[in-house]
This record gives structure tokens, sequence and C-alpha cells, in this order.
């Protein structure tokens, strides 16, 4: 069975039955942030700690990426095998917007406010043959 890692530790637990990103909280005034830093970008307090941020968001805003990444963002797919994807801002409980692609639901238009669920899904295979996973969203099952 091949070796999944995540593709960097602290964004998201996995492996878990239900994924949540992670980020950080600052303790003087609640404000959070994706990824977690460690200190608050609003009070500049170094005093944050690490917080689930949940598994479910609203889409914010989008667009569609319909060209392949380029270096350091390489997928293992090939330009006969990309299909494009969404992109887009996602807002979580509690006010963070998190950078995310999600999942394009064929005859299905992305719009505003729509409900997105939080995914883990492969990204790519590393020269050590280790899967990369990565977070993503995709519509919610309401």
């Amino acid at each position: 069975m091949t070796q999944q890692i995540a593709i960097k530790e602290g964004l998201f637990t996995w492996p878990a039955e239900k994924p949540e990103l992670l980020g950080s909280r600052c303790i003087h005034c609640g404000e959070a942030a994706f990824p977690a830093q460690n200190d608050c970008r609003a009070c500049g307090s170094r005093e944050t700690e690490i917080t689930a941020l949940g598994n479910r968001g609203t889409l914010w805003t989008w667009t569609i990426q319909s060209f392949m990444p380029k270096s350091p963002y390489l997928s293992d797919e090939t330009p006969e095998t990309f299909k494009p994807y969404g992109v887009g801002y996602v807002e979580m409980p509690g006010g963070v917007r998190v950078e995310s692609r999600f999942e394009l639901i064929e005859g299905q238009v992305p719009h505003i406010g729509m409900s997105l669920d939080l995914v883990i899904l492969p990204f790519r295979t590393d020269e050590s043959g280790q899967e990369i996973m990565m977070f993503s969203f995709k519509p919610a099952e309401e």
C-alpha cells in the first residue's frame, strides 16, 4: 500500500473520519488565521493557539482555473489529463477565509454562498513514491 502524507503538517487533521482545517486564534482578540500564525495580524499579540476551523464553509468568491499550475504547485496532472477546477475563498465558521481548490460538478454552476465540505484528496506522488494529500472542497451534501 502506498504511504500517504499531508502536503504540509498542521494544515488539517488527517487521517480522520471527518477532517478539519487547522488554524490559529489569538488569545487576546479572537482573530482567526489560516494557515496557523505565531503572531496575530489584528492586534500583534504573540499569544495564539491552534484551533480547528471546521470542515464546512461557504463560497465567498471564486473563479475557474483553466490552465495547469506552474512549479512549485505541480500535481500529477499532464496536459492530456488536466481538467479545469474551481478556486476561490471559502469562509469558515468564525470568519476566516481560506483560499482553496474546489470540485466542479458537471451541470452545476458554483454560486457565492453555497455550502462546501472539506475533503482530503491525493495531489501528487513524490519522488520516493509517497502520495501527497491536500485539502480541497466539494459542494456540500445537504
